[in-house]
């Protein structure tokens, strides 16, 4: 899905990205989340800036493989509730404005090619969105993955949608509800990660999991990643779930419980 011009996409690394650092290295497209100190929370404008990444490595035929990080000690807390509400902080970016809204979670299932994400810290919310978009994981040990949208009173309802499709609905349903924490290890048991391994040793990893593709068909790949999405995926759930969660945050009968 197109959410930019091509005329903007041709300029892409003139543009300076705020939320983001960004890096092509070899064929292989490097996507940083860098908003540290809010822990990684997913405001409008960086959803924006990783639409516009996603558009961009969707037509650059010389981008074969996506790398998603953060930094600091989280790797996302999901999304940035009062900024969803209110759209503040102000930010320096030049991203331009997308043509379309933007449903995070159909981001990642639009995006035919393949995507690693590289986990050093924590996952809480709709970071394990971002987790479950990507086709491989490597995680770091002792870490925590969590929903714990409940308990600030709402339902965590595109993360929902993605993580029912790996680690099936009946789990997902009941993490959803109860809203604990699991560690790498059950995460691992569970294919919401690939590999564990220490931190000395990731990028050993990495490296191993970009070369494993080296005598591979990138458009056959391609091609078959866009018929996955095309029989197995349904772009309407993500944007009626992305809907209702609004509707669930703006409405006055949750005031009790919704913490920001």
């Amino acid at each position: 899905m197109d959410y930019f011009k091509e005329s903007e996409l041709s300029n892409f690394w003139n543009n300076k990205f705020h939320f983001l650092n960004v890096n092509l290295d070899d064929e292989v497209f490097y996507l940083t989340l860098n908003r540290s100190n809010k822990k990684n929370a997913l405001h409008p404008q960086m959803i924006n800036e990783i639409a516009f990444c996603f558009n961009y490595i969707s037509k650059n035929k010389m981008i074969r493989l996506v790398i998603i990080k953060s930094t600091g000690d989280t790797f996302s807390a999901g999304a940035d509730l009062k900024a969803l509400k209110n759209n503040i902080e102000p930010h320096q970016s030049s991203i331009p404005e997308p043509s379309k809204k933007i449903i995070i979670g159909n981001l990642f299932n639009n995006l035919y090619k393949p995507k690693l994400a590289v986990v050093e810290g924590n996952v809480y919310a709709g970071g394990c969105l971002i987790v479950a978009g990507c086709n491989y994981v490597i995680s770091c040990d002792n870490l925590t993955f969590s929903l714990p949208e409940v308990k600030r009173g709402i339902f965590p309802l595109q993360v929902m949608e993605s993580l029912s499709h790996i680690i099936g609905l009946k789990k997902t349903i009941d993490w959803c509800i109860r809203g604990y924490k699991i560690d790498t290890k059950k995460a691992f048991q569970w294919g919401l990660v690939d590999e564990i391994c220490s931190l000395e040793n990731l990028e050993n990893s990495i490296q191993n999991w970009i070369k494993s593709f080296s005598e591979n068909s990138q458009k056959a790949i391609e091609f078959g990643l866009k018929i996955y999405h095309e029989h197995f995926q349904d772009n309407s759930k993500h944007e009626r779930l992305e809907k209702l969660f609004r509707e669930m945050i703006d409405q006055d009968h949750l005031s009790d419980d919704f913490q920001n």
